[in-house]
């Protein structure tokens, strides 16, 4: 972007005022000035442009959320009950109704279609997310949840989760580290509604969901918990471009690995 406004009137009001020297004088003035209004006005397209991209990575996480839910649903050739009720719980949680909740069902809807291209919506949301660290782990973490409603991964599901891995550039190591994050706050949600809660393998599920190992020290315990609350944090996860529908997912992750470490933290001082 140039600006020539202030070399000019800065030139001529030298000219007029000091001769050839205030000429000089006055468009090296008009120099400061264009370069203060480029800057200015660069900033705000910046801004704009800004804004406009993460508008795009909120429907397009959106989209692609609720399109790869639908695909996974139908992996194994028929949805459940138990992946239905996941996925409109899902849309609870995030307090999704009328129209918002209309676009996730056919967004739902059009992922179980073979002919719905959900690895286009995959690339195009990595390609959106590269410099927006956390917010693919949350995705994954997402459709996991949704894929342990059986309380199981079958193959198919396992095959579409490599393909996922793959297009979002998460690792293998990476997968199953959260994967079994994720299958130990699903499995700890299932304690929770039994009568007589088995407190061993609550405690168990406690160190998985923290992704540390049950002799892991103390220091480790807390460092594992502050980065886990970090990446999570809701507020930092919308500022990157998570749908705001979906911040009290974000919350609830939050609760889980709080919950998950005053459990270790109370059994440790016991």
């Amino acid at each position: 972007m140039k600006i020539w406004f202030g070399k000019i009137f800065g030139a001529i009001v030298g000219l007029l005022s000091g001769g050839p020297f205030g000429l000089l004088v006055g468009a090296f003035a008009g120099h400061l000035l264009d370069n203060a209004l480029v800057r200015v006005l660069s900033g705000g397209a910046t801004a704009a442009a800004g804004k406009g991209d993460q508008r795009e990575v909120q429907q397009v996480f959106f989209r692609t959320t609720f399109r790869f839910m639908g695909r996974l649903a139908k992996a194994d050739g028929r949805v459940s009950e138990q992946e239905i009720d996941a996925a409109s719980q899902i849309m609870a949680q995030m307090g999704l109704t009328g129209a918002q909740r209309q676009s996730a069902i056919r967004f739902f809807t059009e992922g179980k279609d073979p002919a719905t291209d959900v690895d286009a919506d995959l690339q195009r949301l990595r390609d959106l997310l590269k410099q927006r660290h956390g917010l693919a782990q949350m995705f994954l973490e997402i459709q996991l949840s949704v894929a342990y409603a059986d309380g199981r991964l079958s193959v198919e599901e396992r095959r579409l989760f490599d393909r996922l891995c793959r297009q979002l550039g998460i690792g293998a190591f990476q997968f199953e580290w959260i994967n079994s994050r994720v299958q130990a706050a699903m499995s700890g949600q299932r304690q929770q509604y039994n009568t007589r809660p088995d407190a061993p393998a609550q405690l168990r599920n406690a160190y998985a969901v923290l992704g540390v190992a049950v002799d892991a020290s103390d220091d480790e315990l807390k460092k594992a918990y502050r980065k886990l609350m970090s990446q999570h944090h809701p507020d930092k996860l919308v500022a990157k471009g998570l749908p705001e529908e979906m911040m009290k997912l974000a919350k609830e992750k939050t609760q889980e690995i709080q919950t998950a470490y005053d459990l270790i933290r109370k059994a440790r001082a016991a």
